[in-house]
């Protein structure tokens, strides 16, 4: 069984837009990230990204995981621990 999981974007039928209210902003940002870090698209789009964006998207999730995640949830939703 698989560790990792993108279900919500698979079920999700809701406006996928950004402004409207805090719910539809926090569902459009889960359906961009699933959608974003699906293994195709990842195959295609790493080898095309710059050394800054690479480091701009890794300093970018290291610093929202850093600030919002204590140390046990880290390693227990992010590592997988």
């Amino acid at each position: 069984m698989s560790r990792h999981s993108h279900e919500f974007v698979e079920h999700y039928e809701g406006l996928i837009g950004f402004g409207l209210d805090r719910e539809t902003d926090e569902n459009t940002v889960v359906c961009y990230l699933q959608k974003f870090s699906d293994d195709g698209l990842m195959a295609l789009l790493r080898k095309r990204l710059t050394d800054e964006e690479l480091n701009e998207i890794f300093s970018l999730v290291s610093r929202l995981l850093q600030s919002h995640l204590a140390e046990e949830e880290y390693h227990r939703y992010f590592i997988k621990e």
